[in-house]
């Protein structure tokens, strides 16, 4: 009986030396799988992200022609719709056609006042000619004047020799009766008396002549100033005619913007592709009519992808921009995609239970008691590099593995 209790069975050494060593690797493996996803984070919460904007006509009327279908590639440049040109065109038509009538009104009124100026430079010229001729005519005046003092003054000479030859004469012809004078004497004395009396009379006759010319000299001059005064207000006159540019000229800025906007419309009655793009949600038909700012359909940017990953943020301390990542999406598990961090988020709104209800006023908290706080997760920004447009696709599920070290 006693042998029978303590027989036991042998431990075979070898299976107890497997068993250790399975333990220690699933430890080993353990511990560098949690080094590794605290060094190396990875997340499956993520999408596929890419720009996008929306097509929006500027300019309303007829689509006559769309050269596009939903979720096609399109390439930069390539046409993706017309709307009818015709209203357009005729605009740009008209205001070029306004454009013209006013360059040539400013033509016409150019040579107008040029010929006008040349009028009021001939007017003045006028005017300067007679200016000078009322100085001239004011110069004759005192010329004639002084001549005809001048010609008094020897009338005045003349006339007292001539008195006192005349009188000398009649008291020596009654000494000749009496023998005291000689008849040559009397006959010299009645000669130098004629000579006198036509040195008077030559006197007299220059002195009627230059009262005349200062008479004429004075006629001149009232005409000179009549005429000075009429040639001024001539002058003015054409001055007040001559007409000025500004009103005109005024309008070329506003004629220009006209036309540079209607060629603006007439421009975006075709639209082409801003960048590569995927066409998408496209929902309008040729022979619709679009309205400015309504979409007509919207251009993914197929030139830049980005995943857009949540990471918890005790991971936010192993992520840095630059950092080299992994790139898996689930409709293509085969495929690996290198990328790039971007960037870091920086903000999420608040959760609510945690700390309450942002709004006006005091802050409103809950009072909770939780055993276990979650970590808040905040988007990192991953560049796909060399990203097939033809297989990703916006909202796509994505896995990003952090590689860190740069990305080269």
């Amino acid at each position: 009986m006693d042998d029978s209790i303590d027989a036991r069975p042998e431990v075979d050494p070898v299976g107890r030396i497997i068993s250790m060593t399975i333990i220690a690797s699933a430890v080993i493996c353990l511990t560098l799988v949690i080094v590794l996803t605290s060094t190396h984070p990875r997340t499956d919460d993520a999408t596929v992200f890419a720009n996008f904007i929306g097509i929006a006509p500027v300019i309303e009327g007829p689509v006559v022609h769309l050269a596009v279908q939903d979720n096609q590639f399109v390439h930069k440049g390539d046409l993706l719709y017309e709307i009818d040109d015709l209203p357009y065109r005729y605009a740009l038509q008209q205001a070029l056609s306004e454009q013209a009538a006013l360059e040539g009104n400013i033509r016409d009124q150019s040579r107008q006042i040029a010929g006008q100026r040349s009028a009021v430079i001939a007017q003045r010229a006028a005017q300067n000619a007679s200016e000078a001729a009322m100085h001239r005519a004011t110069t004759l005046i005192d010329e004639a004047t002084a001549d005809v003092g001048h010609a008094e003054a020897v009338v005045k000479q003349a006339q007292a020799e001539y008195d006192y030859a005349e009188s000398n004469l009649k008291r020596t012809e009654p000494l000749l009766a009496r023998k005291f004078v000689t008849a040559d004497q009397v006959d010299q004395l009645r000669s130098n008396t004629k000579a006198r009396a036509e040195q008077l009379r030559q006197a007299q006759a220059q002195l009627v002549l230059k009262q005349a010319s200062l008479k004429a000299a004075l006629e001149g001059q009232t005409q000179s100033v009549a005429e000075v005064g009429q040639n001024a207000a001539q002058v003015e006159q054409r001055g007040h005619e001559v007409r000025i540019l500004d009103p005109l000229t005024t309008q070329r800025e506003g004629r220009l913007a006209t036309v540079e906007h209607a060629r603006y419309n007439l421009d975006h009655c075709r639209v082409y592709a801003p960048f590569d793009a995927r066409v998408t949600n496209l929902t309008i038909a040729e022979g619709a009519y679009a309205h400015i700012g309504d979409q007509l359909f919207t251009l993914i940017d197929a030139r830049t992808w980005w995943t857009v990953a949540n990471f918890r943020e005790d991971q936010l301390v192993h992520i840095h921009p630059g950092d080299h990542a992994r790139v898996f999406i689930m409709q293509a598990p085969n495929a690996e995609f290198s990328g790039i961090v971007d960037s870091i988020g920086f903000g999420v709104i608040p959760d609510p239970d945690v700390v309450g209800v942002l709004k006006p006023g005091l802050p409103a908290t809950d009072r909770t008691l939780n055993w276990v706080h979650l970590a808040a997760r905040y988007p990192v920004r991953v560049r796909i590099l060399n990203a097939p447009a033809e297989i990703l696709r916006v909202g796509a599920t994505s896995l990003v593995a952090i590689q860190g070290g740069d990305h080269r």
